[in-house]
């Protein structure tokens, strides 16, 4: 008998750089976001939430009758645990619906200053059904997966352990050191990836061989071009054909990577995994996934793998260079109507006439610029990004909701 799965519960989780992201992402689809503040964060340049705003994002995740994660996700040294506990219990008086932590020393300040549910990061390696059954007995209800995990082992820790939730990484920029877990940063930079300040050499080029010191003469096979090589430089993770197997296999929490990318990126990834999950549930899958796989591709990319999720990744697996792939120019968010006139923050040059579309969370529309009036509202021709003030008001044919996003196809 073919199992009912219009029913079962799944969760899109996408992560919230600051509160606008948060917003977006809820808007364009999220069942919850994750962030936190940028000391206990791995993605500290990019985060920038304090405790008034984090305050704010919960507050809305739950006006919406969604979720909010907060991240506590660093491997702590020393000097980062003096005021951890203080944070502990003033996150926690924000009532969030989670924290997220992998070093058990935070873990454990977390259970013990407040009664806020831990799920384990990522960043802990479990990869296999007895370190999750070792969190379980430790209290953790929820387990993210190690991205080095195929789907068969996935269904087998599901198998084993069928009470505690499953959470997996279904789309985003991949590190090529296992789960995370990189020292490059701390050594060629004195920036340290645990800490959240990693510099990225992995999408570096370099020119050359390798020869390992206690080798000498035997060298490492690299390719290169006549530019040099990449070869620490992962392609993205993309998973969003394979959403029926992940829930199959026991699957509940689908996560995107991408605390440091754009409010468009958050859309766009956010109304297409949904549409996935919901026309899944539908039992119209394959009706829409041409569709959504090709609004993947409508962001800035490093071309798709679907990593280990079927066993150990292939030959292919980095992305020949730093520059990512480019279809579309991100324009700007509509943000309020002005005497007719959509007010959009300029991220990327337009002109009058340009063919354009305009992504809402239900639907994309075909566009054409009309007249544009500059910030002191005189016409233009052309408009221009610049700092962020730099601002444009458009005339469309109709009138889009706020956050409604705004692109442009490359010729």
């Amino acid at each position: 008998m073919e199992y009912n799965y219009s029913d079962m519960k799944t969760e899109l989780i996408l992560p919230a750089g600051d509160l606008y992201k948060a917003k977006i992402a809820f808007l364009y689809g999220a069942d919850a976001c994750y962030g936190g503040l940028a000391k206990y964060s791995l993605r500290k340049a990019e985060v920038d939430f304090d405790f008034d705003t984090l305050k704010e994002a919960i507050r809305y995740a739950h006006s919406f009758g969604k979720k909010f994660f907060v991240t506590f996700n660093i491997f702590a040294h020393n000097y980062n645990l003096e005021k951890i506990e203080e944070d502990i219990k003033k996150v926690a008086e924000f009532k969030p619906d989670a924290i997220i932590a992998s070093d058990p020393g935070i873990i454990q300040f977390v259970r013990e200053n407040s009664d806020i549910p831990v799920h384990l990061s990522t960043q802990a390696n479990t990869t296999n059904w007895q370190s999750v059954k070792f969190w379980q007995d430790l209290g953790i209800k929820r387990i993210v997966l190690a991205r080095e995990l195929a789907l068969k082992e996935i269904q087998e820790i599901h198998n084993k352990v069928p009470d505690v939730e499953l959470e997996v990484f279904v789309h985003g920029a991949m590190c090529i050191s296992y789960s995370g877990r990189c020292l490059l940063s701390a050594v060629m930079t004195g920036r340290e990836a645990n800490q959240g300040d990693c510099a990225q050499p992995c999408r570096w080029l370099y020119k050359g061989q390798i020869e390992e010191k206690m080798r000498p003469g035997d060298f490492f096979p690299v390719r290169e071009d006549e530019n040099g090589t990449y070869i620490f430089n992962s392609k993205d993770l993309r998973l969003i054909e394979h959403l029926p197997e992940l829930i199959k296999a026991g699957v509940t929490g689908f996560k995107v990577e991408g605390r440091n990318k754009s409010e468009y990126y958050v859309a766009v990834i956010a109304r297409a995994y949904k549409k996935a999950l919901e026309a899944f549930k539908a039992g119209k899958f394959l009706d829409c996934l041409e569709e959504l796989r090709a609004e993947t591709e409508t962001i800035n990319y490093r071309d798709y793998t679907t990593g280990f999720l079927f066993g150990e990744a292939k030959k292919g697996e980095v992305y020949p260079d730093r520059v990512q792939i480019r279809t579309h120019n991100f324009l700007g968010v509509i943000e309020e109507y002005d005497n007719g006139f959509a007010k959009i923050p300029i991220r990327n040059q337009f002109k009058i006439s340009d063919e354009i579309e305009i992504i809402t969370p239900n639907k994309i529309f075909k566009e054409k610029v009309g007249a544009i009036l500059d910030r002191n509202k005189q016409v233009v021709e052309v408009a221009n990004p610049g700092a962020k003030e730099h601002i444009a008001y458009v005339k469309l044919s109709r009138e889009y909701p706020k956050y409604a996003m705004v692109r442009k196809r490359l010729k």
